[in-house]
């Protein structure tokens, strides 16, 4: 399985980011997962987005939840992340992965490093 995100590096404050991890070897409808971003501002902790499961449902960290939306392009096994009003403090590696229940996150793409600034 391997995840690859894709989006522009720089990015307006009050813009919205918008990020595409695309999915190989698997299909990101079948089986039980959860295609999942998470991020990490610089000198700080991973932070834990979001994710959209195999059955289309998606699920938000409650501090970004106003912000946040994921979807997905089925056909072309494509997950999306778009987070809108970004500030200095959105500047982070963002990251997709796939995760399932109790096991975790198991493949995770190479990230991508968004900067947001004038």
């Amino acid at each position: 399985v391997q995840l690859q995100e894709s989006g522009p590096r720089l990015v307006k404050p009050s813009q919205t980011l918008s990020l595409t991890c695309t999915v190989s070897g698997d299909s990101i409808t079948t089986d039980s997962y959860y295609w999942t971003w998470i991020r990490q501002p610089p000198g700080k902790g991973l932070e834990w987005m979001g994710a959209i499961h195999s059955s289309g449902t998606t699920y938000y960290s409650p501090s970004l939840r106003s912000r946040t939306s994921m979807s997905r392009d089925t056909p072309k096994n494509k997950i999306t992340l778009q987070l809108s009003s970004v500030t200095p403090e959105d500047t982070a590696v963002y990251w997709c992965a796939r995760g399932v229940s109790g096991l975790g996150l198991e493949y995770w793409g190479q990230g991508t490093r968004v900067t947001v600034s004038s």
